[in-house]
């Protein structure tokens, strides 16, 4: 097939056109496969049904590479009208109408667009309560350096304080050096009151290692410590999807794990790629989570309690 031949692919009641699907977007070389676009959207038409429910109601912004890793990267916000749905999202002095993906088809036409990388909002424009009150918190696990043994150890000891307020955590890997932490909500509390929760957690936990862990915002002050970011835990900021590729060689994607996999020293952040990810979501790795989001309340208080 030509690079510039087209593909269509039926999804739902819609058929989407791929243009190009024989582009190189994941050049090959140095132990790293080779990737096309219509390779992509392969990836993300087999692993839509796992995908979608973690996208569904939520502004995006895209990141997309139209002539792949090697060309210019665009962050894309803003989208134009379209067939897709979109949400229009208040900002500072204005507007802005971001992409939500709802459905099989819309992933096939991102995949067209090239968006390597879904960055996802953690409130849903579906919801009553509104793009300011998350459903879902995120600690960001960031090593000093491409440390995936430390990631690890960190990952452990965030979850015996979680553990210790009664907050069920699930773990991600970001497709690139670090894991996430992510914690269902009740969509009750606004981002400040959900960062500022997230922050104390935080804190309390490098308190109690202080040695291994840091939410020092300054790379200068953290050393070889591993950084606890909460600062996607707020209005507009965004984290990668679950099952969404990273643009990196190889093309890995940033995958939902159960905790022993955490454990797993064969595990790493760019472990599953396009070629294997959708076997590790039909793993359903993330059953164990609660079927409803939890309140911070009671969590807030057993904190409290914890630090005296």
């Amino acid at each position: 097939m030509s690079p510039d031949d087209a593909r269509t692919l039926r999804a739902g009641r819609r058929t989407v056109r791929i243009q190009r699907p024989g582009k190189v977007l994941f050049p090959g070389g140095g132990g790293a496969e080779q990737y096309t676009k219509g390779d992509l959207a392969d990836y993300y038409r087999s692993v839509a049904s796992y995908m979608l429910p973690h996208l569904r109601g939520r502004p995006l912004m895209l990141e997309r590479y139209p002539d792949g890793l090697g060309g210019p990267r665009f962050m894309q916000k803003n989208t134009p009208e379209h067939w897709i749905t979109r949400v229009e999202v208040v900002k500072e002095g204005g507007t802005v109408t971001h992409v939500v993906c709802d459905d099989t088809a819309t992933l096939l036409y991102l995949a067209d667009q090239a968006c390597l990388t879904l960055h996802r909002w953690l409130s849903r424009a579906d919801r009553a309560a509104g793009l300011d009150h998350p459903d879902r918190l995120v600690f960001d696990l960031d090593p000093a350096g491409d440390d995936f043994p430390a990631v690890r150890r960190a990952a452990g000891r965030l979850r015996e304080v979680l553990d210790e307020l009664d907050l069920s955590a699930a773990p991600m890997t970001t497709g690139s050096r670090g894991l996430h932490l992510v914690i269902p909500l009740d969509g009750r509390e606004d981002f400040d009151e959900v960062r500022r929760f997230a922050h104390d957690v935080a804190e309390y936990a490098a308190a109690r290692n202080p040695d291994e862990l840091t939410t020092a915002a300054r790379k200068s002050e953290r050393g070889d410590r591993l950084y606890l970011d909460v600062q996607r835990n707020a209005y507009a900021q965004t984290a990668v999807a679950p099952y969404t590729v990273r643009p990196l060689p190889g093309a890995p994607v940033a995958v939902p794990l159960a905790w022993e996999q955490v454990d797993d020293p064969g595990v790493d952040a760019r472990h599953w790629t396009i070629a294997d990810a959708v076997d590790q979501a039909r793993t359903d790795p993330w059953a164990g989570l609660p079927g409803r989001g939890r309140s911070l309340k009671a969590a807030r208080r057993r904190l409290a309690a914890l630090r005296g």
